[in-house]
């Protein structure tokens, strides 16, 4: 039997349709699969690309699924939870997928009406790629789907959420909002912010030597700039909503950058070489725990 009867996703980009293509492939999330945006162009393309049974622009027609999964960018949250909630039914669950959480559970957890559960997740799984177009089934194949949900949220939908994860292929585990935060400045935040940040740099070069870096630009810049391909709009918010953690590891990780560039200028090669093999560990693990 399916996991819900019906399942809305909200925001049908890269997480919302891979959900919504698992769910179509698979058969197991819900009998129902219902995709809802405010865009024409997107809705147009989803029923184009066929990964959901209802496709609709109606907010208050997707809030009446059992599950409701919110999919938009994490300063668009709130909002969507507010105009979604007054028409949800009694007994559905309210879940999303923000990568900050800051203090978005509780404020949420607060809005829901009587008999409506909150239990968001937020899978550590995604591309530079945006859209409709941009998802696919297996996306979250042994990726981590971190679940936050605040306090006193009932079991058994946390239950249910994870089992929904779980099926779409991912492993899961229930954080507090602060460690998932301090988690994700780390693994996700910080990188983006440096190849942005990399790009910009290059792009403020002279003209010439502008152009031969983007002309001869080897695996190391292309492999580390691939992610500055992603989506401006939702990777702004997700600096301003995480921005005292973010700066606080950006501290650090300039602090250590020193400490090389230090090393780099007395020509110390121990230095150098520890930090290097301590890198080359890191990226092991990475491999040995199937994140790489």
């Amino acid at each position: 039997m399916p996991l819900f009867r019906s399942l809305a996703v909200i925001g049908p980009g890269l997480i919302g349709s891979s959900v919504l293509r698992r769910g179509k492939e698979m058969g197991t999330l819900a009998d129902t699969l219902i995709a809802a945006d405010i865009s024409p162009a997107v809705l147009d393309r989803v029923r184009e690309l066929g990964f959901a049974d209802v496709v609709t622009d109606d907010m208050a027609l997707a809030a009446q699924a059992d599950c409701v999964m919110i999919c938009v960018p994490v300063g668009a949250v709130e909002a969507t939870a507010r105009a979604i909630l007054p028409h949800m039914r009694p007994g559905a669950i309210l879940t999303d997928v923000a990568s900050v959480r800051g203090k978005l559970g509780p404020t949420i957890q607060a809005l829901l009406p009587a008999g409506v559960d909150y239990v968001p997740g937020h899978p550590m799984a995604g591309t530079e790629h945006s859209g409709p177009d941009a998802g696919f089934a297996t996306l979250f194949e042994n990726r981590w789907s971190l679940l936050v949900p605040p306090e006193g949220a009932n079991e058994l939908a946390i239950g249910k959420i994870q089992k929904l994860w779980e099926l779409c292929g991912a492993r899961t585990k229930i954080l507090p909002d602060d460690k998932h935060d301090r988690i994700c400045a780390m693994v996700s935040h910080l990188p983006h912010l440096l190849a942005f940040t990399i790009c910009d740099t290059a792009d403020n070069l002279s003209e010439e030597i502008r152009a031969a870096v983007l002309d001869y630009a080897a695996s190391g810049f292309r492999d580390f700039t691939r992610i500055a391909a992603s989506d401006p709009v939702m990777w702004r918010d997700i600096f301003i909503a995480n921005k005292d953690v973010l700066l606080e590891t950006l501290d650090r990780f300039v602090a250590d950058a020193q400490g090389m560039a230090q090393a780099i200028r007395a020509g110390d090669e121990d230095a150098i070489t520890s930090r290097i093999e301590r890198g080359r560990a890191i990226r092991r693990t990475l491999i040995e725990n199937r994140q790489a």
